[in-house]
């Protein structure tokens, strides 16, 4: 992508408004200074700090008294002097102050004749309804593969001249590192491949984890998407057997991509059930970041931020890619509603757009506890690969995952008798063992005692499972799974 040469187009399309939301202040400025010398028009940039200046200039002085974002504006508008004026950081005097949003649509309504453009820098930017008929969006291009190595060879170089020391690595670490660092600005993708080479002298495998945390951290979501840091090996899944067979086939086949790349799959099944645990391990098994989306936090009170806050949260998963999204409990986000004025409609509007039309290596995992109420558009064959029902475990699983929860807090299994235990929970959840094993050593610690079968035999016989208290809602689950999914074991 040739960043002068687009935006040059829309400049020269006599649109007067340009937003540029970046970081990168600098680079958009050193790219406006450019443009500006090449058509012969001067450059100015603003700030609050600093006024109105001279851009392309760099002994250029301050017009006075244009702090003021009102009296920068007006000075413009009267001034009628041809070029581009870039406004930094200005979007915080947009909000509740009409003057200035009038004061921006007539220098915009004057553009034709005057030859102003006003190009707004900002990390974001809302256009108001009022001259966003007058306004075009520009997006900076992210580094191409080519730059990224070579930013990652001068930080090789700069270890290299402190310390003496070539940097270890092998071709496939250095591969997967650039994959990591696309979507960042070079600066940033700098700053993490320095802290990966400095950090031992080395670009191994080890270091994409803490990579990816880092620039999910500078992609910062609010809330809206979280990175959950510790993926659970696939081993400490029970059950789940066919599930477990089906990812297995298609792994390569994400990795490569194409036309038949798998896109995702739904899990459905009673809370507890482990339907969260396998999500985990879905980016556990390929080796991927995972993302976590909060049906929750995408809600705001304003108008039409909902559905922003999903393109936002979709934005940053196709920038982390590849990667695992989990969308847990779906149902709460774009579930029939009649009483959200539409905001479940357009989010699940938002959401088939993507999915049909999205590009990058984003495997989706959505769970549900409540399948029905999801709408049949988003669970069809070709929006997802496989709905795949996790229903509660067997006899043989039960006895797996007690010996899991043993294990992870290092109880030898020789002490404890997993069959009987197993035989005296029908109906439990995978969490509902957890449970009866954390409660189970609460009342032996009561009683100095060391943990053994017949403390859990007590915990488990005291528990009313969810199966129990639920068993309509589960019976007509089954009912449901059984012509529409997969069993998963």
């Amino acid at each position: 992508m040739n960043d002068s040469h687009d935006l040059r187009l829309i400049i020269e399309s006599r649109i007067p408004v340009i937003i540029i939301e970046t970081w990168e202040e600098r680079r958009a400025l050193a790219l406006l200074t450019k443009l500006g010398i090449q058509q012969g028009l001067p450059v100015f940039s603003w700030s609050v700090s600093d006024g109105l200046r001279r851009a392309d200039f760099d002994q250029a002085a301050n017009q006075p008294l244009t702090a003021e974002p009102q009296a920068a504006l007006k000075h413009i508008r009267s001034s009628g002097t041809a070029g581009l004026y870039a406004l930094c950081d200005f979007h915080p005097y947009l909000n509740d102050e009409p003057r200035n949003i009038r004061l921006i649509k007539e220098i915009a309504m004057q553009a034709e004749d005057s030859g102003q453009s006003l190009i707004f820098i900002s990390h974001a930017f809302s256009i108001p309804s009022e001259f966003k008929r007058h306004s075009a969006r520009f997006n900076l291009s992210m580094p191409e593969d080519h730059k990224l190595r070579a930013a990652i060879y001068k930080e090789a170089q700069s270890f290299s001249s402190s310390t003496g020391r070539k940097v270890k690595t092998d071709r496939d670490a250095l591969d997967k590192l650039i994959s990591n660092l696309r979507g960042l600005p070079l600066d940033d993708a700098r700053k993490l491949a320095r802290g990966a080479i400095f950090q031992d002298g080395a670009i191994t495998h080890s270091d994409l984890s803490s990579v990816n945390k880092a620039k999910f951290e500078l992609l910062d979501m609010d809330g809206v998407l979280s990175f959950e840091y510790d993926t659970e090996n696939f081993a400490n899944v029970g059950g789940l057997s066919k599930f477990k067979d089906w990812l297995s086939k298609r792994e390569l086949a994400f990795q490569q991509g194409g036309a038949d790349s798998p896109k995702g799959i739904m899990l459905v099944g009673v809370q507890g059930g482990g339907k969260s645990l396998a999500a985990k391990a879905v980016a556990g098994l390929w080796g991927m970041p995972l993302l976590r989306m909060d049906m929750g936090a995408l809600y705001n009170k304003f108008f039409g931020e909902s559905e922003r806050n999903v393109r936002e949260a979709l934005k940053l998963a196709e920038t982390m890619a590849p990667c695992v999204l989990w969308i847990d409990e779906i149902e709460k986000g774009i579930g029939s509603d009649d009483h959200d004025g539409g905001t479940s409609k357009r989010i699940l509007a938002t959401l088939l757009t993507w999915m049909a039309e999205r590009q990058h290596a984003v495997f989706v995992v959505a769970t549900a506890n409540d399948i029905q109420s999801l709408p049949p558009e988003l669970i069809r064959k070709g929006r997802l690969d496989e709905v795949f029902f996790v229903d509660l475990p067997s006899d043989a699983v039960r006895q797996q995952i007690f010996a899991i929860h043993l294990e992870k807090r290092a109880y030898p299994l020789a002490n404890f008798r997993c069959a009987e235990l197993s035989a005296a929970s029908p109906g439990f959840t995978g969490a509902e063992i957890e449970q009866a094993i954390v409660a189970a050593r609460y009342s032996a610690k009561a009683r100095n005692e060391d943990l053994c079968t017949a403390h859990i035999l007590a915990e488990i016989d005291a528990t009313v499972p969810l199966s129990v208290t639920m068993s309509e809602r589960l019976d007509a689950l089954r009912a449901w799974c059984q012509t529409r999914a997969v069993a998963a074991d």
